[in-house]
């Protein structure tokens, strides 16, 4: 049977084999996972190589789209009770593993942010992920403090994770090509398990700060500061782009101090 990639589904098939050679070969086994969970697989370009290098056993397929799941099954790709029918982002899947494993896929585009937040909840279960994006998202994530793509997802996920940007992939590498480049990134979980204040609270003020980016913190954090409190002086003038992970922690802490 042939699967049709769905624009609905943000389908773009890998089709180029030493990409997903590379995508496999990102996994390092970081924190010493024994699964993975490749997130829509499609017809399997990349599970294959990641069988090739790790074996079927610890291999994990979860797959929304109805005909993947019924030509992955034909074609035996892994195990049956591997192949997970379902929507990832409203699956529980630390709860179906019940163990650390890694995440990794060519990501649709449409929910490429929303995995990474799913990750993001789970980051004391995901040790590492592998993953393709839109390369402006991909270069988002990995980004610095001082750049342009520097935003919510970039300091959220490197107070946990160490990120770093591995190649670009070009649109023809895939069916149907996508009318922008691709981008994969590896991010590796850190040793940070309390970032050192109040976790909602930093991820409110970090969200309201990049939501009026061009603002000052003094301006675009007043709706949010708790009665008679202030932006300290050292970050009053500054613009959320120009903080770092441990800027925002502190900036957090001062805001919202813990009991």
């Amino acid at each position: 049977m042939k699967v049709r990639p769905k624009k609905s589904l943000g389908q773009h098939f890998l089709t180029d084999e030493a990409i997903a050679a590379q995508i496999a070969g990102g996994l390092t086994g970081h924190g010493g996972y024994r699964r993975m969970v490749e997130i829509g697989p499609g017809t399997g370009a990349l599970t294959t190589h990641l069988l090739q290098l790790h074996g079927a056993e610890p291999l994990y397929l979860i797959e929304i789209d109805r005909d993947s799941v019924a030509y992955l099954k034909q074609h035996k790709v892994v195990y049956e009770d591997r192949i997970i029918e379902a929507d990832f982002l409203k699956t529980d899947i630390p709860a179906l593993i019940n163990e650390p494993f890694a995440v990794v896929g060519n990501f649709p585009y449409n929910i490429s942010t929303q995995i990474l937040f799913r990750v993001f909840d789970w980051r004391d279960a995901v040790p590492e992920v592998v993953g393709m994006f839109q390369k402006e998202v991909a270069e988002r994530i990995a980004s610095g403090p001082g750049t342009k793509n520097y935003g919510i997802l970039s300091v959220l996920l490197q107070v946990f994770y160490s990120i770093e940007y591995l190649f670009t992939v070009p649109a023809e590498s895939f069916d149907p090509p996508p009318k922008v480049l691709s981008g994969v990134i590896r991010m590796q979980r850190n040793e940070v398990n309390d970032p050192g204040c109040d976790l909602a609270s930093l991820i409110k003020v970090v969200k309201t700060g990049f939501n009026q980016r061009r603002k000052m913190l003094r301006v675009s954090l007043k709706g949010i500061l708790p009665v008679g409190s202030s932006v300290p002086d050292a970050y009053a003038t500054q613009r959320p782009e120009q903080l770092g992970t441990a800027d925002f922690i502190l900036l957090t802490e001062a805001l919202f101090p813990r009991n």
